[in-house]
């Protein structure tokens, strides 16, 4: 693992392969690390970190907030995790890729490909995130944490954090919860904020980033405009809402939509897909 300073906050990442950059935005909720790409659904069997390694030069990094990665108490969004993505390309030196996302991972690539549509060569979109079941289910973990910061104050939020389990495991942890474990310092600062501040800026960050039935990230009109070809793999649960793929399917003015539903979408099938895709669109 190599680790970069992006934005003055540390990046865990790791580079593998030859060939077109791959730009991976790990799925896994909040707690989007290197190792979901080994361990949550399709990956596991698939393992995309060693079988795409012929065909794409694999960038996947600890996103801010999980894993090895640092983190910062201001308001989430979107926007904000696709600047990190961008900056790490940067730091790489690299101008352009293609941007694969799984689960919340798409929309992250879907900011990334509005905010820097010159960097985006095309888009793989793995179980995009929406419907409401969804909505409900993460504007309700930012409320369940703001409650139990309110009642057990930033030095109870700090003791929970560090029984081990992510934001996405435990809400009451909140989403700092890998940092103060990992971080002494970071948790001192933690301690010492303004304790109002900081509820404020739980309940905006959770307003962002749960605001709609359907896959966040950009706005409808932005991605109408992302002319790129953009491969969709229909989720069907309710994280995954098979809406959110065919809403996707709709707006994209390039969209590759694969009509193969879940269980049937098995690793060999996926990664098979997916380096057609990249083939197709050299």
């Amino acid at each position: 693992m190599a680790t970069a300073t992006i934005d003055g906050l540390e990046v865990s990442y790791v580079v593998k392969g030859s060939g077109p950059a791959l730009l991976m935005l790990a799925p896994g909720g909040f707690d989007a690390t290197m190792e979901k790409w080994t361990t949550a659904g399709v990956w596991k069997g698939m393992r995309p970190l060693d079988t795409l390694t012929s065909d794409f030069t694999l960038i996947a990094y600890d996103r801010r907030e999980s894993g090895a990665s640092g983190g910062r108490v201001e308001k989430l969004s979107w926007s904000l995790f696709a600047d990190q993505a961008k900056g790490l390309l940067d730091h790489l030196k690299i101008n352009e890729a293609y941007v694969l996302g799984g689960c919340m991972g798409c929309s992250v690539a879907l900011a990334f490909a509005a905010r820097y549509p010159h960097a985006t060569k095309a888009l793989v979109l793995h179980w995009p995130v929406g419907g409401y079941r969804w909505k409900l289910n993460g504007s309700d973990r930012f409320a369940r944490h703001a409650r139990f910061a309110k009642e057990h104050g930033l030095a109870g939020v700090v003791k929970r954090a560090h029984e081990g389990k992510s934001f996405w495991q435990d809400p009451e942890a909140g989403p700092w919860a890998s940092v103060l474990v990992r971080d002494t310092r970071f948790a001192e600062g933690f301690q010492a904020q303004d304790a109002e501040r900081y509820h404020g800026l739980v309940a905006a960050s959770g307003r962002t980033l749960f605001d709609r039935d359907m896959p966040p990230g950009a706005e409808p009109e932005e991605i109408m405009a992302m002319k790129v070809p953009a491969l969709i793999l229909p989720g069907d649960d309710p994280a995954h809402a098979a809406s959110g793929a065919f809403y996707l399917r709709e707006l994209l003015p390039e969209p590759e939509f694969w009509p193969v539903m879940p269980p049937e979408q098995t690793p060999d099938r996926v990664r098979e897909r997916i380096v057609e895709f990249g083939r197709a669109h050299k």
